[in-house]
């Protein structure tokens, strides 16, 4: 990432581009505009930012389309914009690979604070995290890869840190809080279900028949990796 971060707005109201724009400018961010879908992915292709602000609500092409399209190929982070009413596209968008999510209205100053911490945490250098090695599974935080049956499976950042997370305690039990604590920080501001939908995620992508791991469902409690004696 370079020095000085490069966002994308992608959202269909001049004004929120206008209010964005503005306390991006004043934290020495650089960024661009997206109006529509299609747009933000001709936005994406071209300007590669170091993350997206998406907005579920947009012509042309919808932001979760948009988040599909985009994590097919990227795991760039992706910050949704959400109203009070789209409580089903905002979880859809958590389970399509989405980093973060902010209702509408809201306020540049918490927009921000969001974009600070999910870069944060994704730049952030990891010491003493080494690679994990289980039958048929490797989690290498260094450079952000899992491997499955020796064959690389495409996880965002996110996935990456919980599933290394959970795999280096082996085992324990550890509940949504403790996960967003620890993977997001301690200033996320989110919910526990952000963590539901990124495990829901992480097993879709690393789980097959006879693995002798899981991820395993304490419930009422939260979850741990579970290695078969």
């Amino acid at each position: 990432m370079s020095t000085n971060p490069h966002i994308l707005i992608c959202d269909d109201d001049p004004v929120v581009h206008e209010s964005l724009g503005l306390y991006l400018e004043n934290e020495h961010f650089s960024y661009s505009s997206a109006f529509d879908g299609k747009e933000a992915l001709a936005h994406v292709a071209s300007d590669r930012p170091d993350l997206i602000i998406l907005d579920l609500m947009m012509p042309e092409k919808p932001g979760i389309e948009v988040c599909r399209e985009i994590r097919k190929t990227l795991t760039t982070p992706i910050i949704i914009l959400t109203a009070k009413g789209e409580e089903i596209d905002r979880v859809l968008g958590l389970e399509l690979g989405a980093d973060d999510y902010i209702v509408k209205p809201f306020s540049p100053r918490e927009v921000i604070a969001r974009i600070k911490a999910v870069l944060r945490r994704i730049n952030e250098p990891q010491e003493n995290a080494p690679v994990l090695r289980f039958e048929g599974l490797e989690i290498n935080i260094d450079n952000y890869q899992v491997k499955v049956k020796g064959e690389l499976v495409p996880c965002t950042p996110k996935e990456v840190e919980i599933l290394h997370l959970l795999a280096s305690h082996a085992g324990q039990v550890m509940d949504r809080e403790q996960i967003l604590s620890l993977v997001w920080g301690y200033d996320y501001f989110g919910d526990t279900r952000t963590v539901d939908t990124h495990i829901k995620r992480i097993r879709q992508k690393v789980a097959y028949d006879d693995a002798p791991w899981s991820l395993v469902t304490v419930y009422g409690v939260g979850y741990k990796f579970e290695v078969a004696s």
